[in-house]
């Protein structure tokens, strides 16, 4: 039932840890998700920073960011501020190009806290890749939730178990957070053979679970084959993201670029180091620079069952 496990890459960014899932060397996207991160989870005191990415760019693509807990603040080139906390989404398509930065809000610096929490990036459908920029935020609310026998359930994006999220998807896809409690048996969104995705994967946030025998840890996440159906039960109290859908085609990544089209790179990378793509509204002042090589992470381990 399970295609492929993925070890995730522990990362330090200077005080929290990113677990890097996707892309890895045997397999590059899940549907259309192309990028995958756990950040944290991490404890902050008072007067630390937790996030501070300046402003950076992006076309192809929309990224997706959800919080277990903590805030992260927003800001883009098409003038959004936008705080985001556990429970909502944050969706921001790049199309043909956006800047954004990612930081923590001064009154959270001075308190401290915790961040915990996803960002994936979504590979736009290649009739999609040049459509223009927009961001849309959702509160917890708006998405369909599920809570029974010691199983809550959250539909971020996408569609699954019938429901349908109000975030603005281009492809087929779905994207569901589970809490589950000791003991529970759940199923993930249907597969191809059952009229589903073509493609799933189940990622452990916390805690530990079992599929088809195999135990999953915090940072591993189960490819399964596209006919599997299943069972997810939890050993102990456990967060799982459920991820998956359609694939899109073959995607080429540089830096923050992702792209169908190597020229379309090349001219990205052109307008990011001339100056050529606006900077956020109200965090103008600096920005990272186009890096003379993409940053190249070591190889994740990975190995089929």
């Amino acid at each position: 039932m399970i295609e492929l496990m993925i070890d995730g890459r522990t990362k330090d960014l200077g005080g929290f840890t990113v677990s890097r899932i996707l892309p890895a060397p045997r397999r590059r996207m899940v549907g259309p998700f192309i990028f995958l991160d756990h950040m944290g989870p991490a404890d902050f005191a008072p007067g630390q920073t937790a996030v501070n990415v300046r402003p950076h760019p992006h076309i192809g693509l929309s990224t997706l960011t959800y919080l277990f807990d903590g805030e992260i603040m927003h800001r883009d080139s098409l003038g959004v501020t936008q705080a985001i906390r556990p429970g909502e989404v944050n969706w921001m398509t790049a199309g043909k190009g956006v800047v954004h930065s990612e930081r923590t809000d001064p009154a959270r610096i001075a308190s401290g806290g915790r961040l915990d929490g996803m960002q994936a990036w979504i590979a736009l459908p290649t009739e999609s890749e040049e459509a223009d920029p927009f961001f849309s935020h959702h509160e917890g609310a708006e998405l369909p939730a599920y809570e029974q026998g010691g199983l809550f359930a959250r539909l971020v994006a996408g569609d699954a178990y019938g429901a349908k999220a109000a975030t603005p998807v281009s492809s087929p896809m779905f994207y569901v957070h589970w809490e589950m409690a000791q003991g529970v048996r759940a199923a993930p969104p249907k597969g191809k053979g059952s009229g589903g995705m073509s493609e799933r994967a189940v990622y452990v946030a916390k805690g530990m679970v079992e599929v088809d025998g195999h135990k999953l840890r915090p940072g591993q996440l189960a490819v399964l084959s596209a006919e599997a159906e299943p069972v997810i039960e939890a050993l102990h109290p456990s967060t799982v993201m459920l991820l998956g859908g359609e694939p899109v085609g073959e995607r080429l990544i540089w830096w923050n670029f992702v792209s169908s089209s190597k020229d379309r790179l090349e001219q990205a990378k052109a307008d990011w180091a001339a100056g050529r793509m606006a900077l956020p509204p109200g965090d103008d002042q600096e920005f990272i620079p186009l890096p003379e090589d993409p940053p190249v992470s070591p190889p994740q381990q990975t190995h089929p069952l």
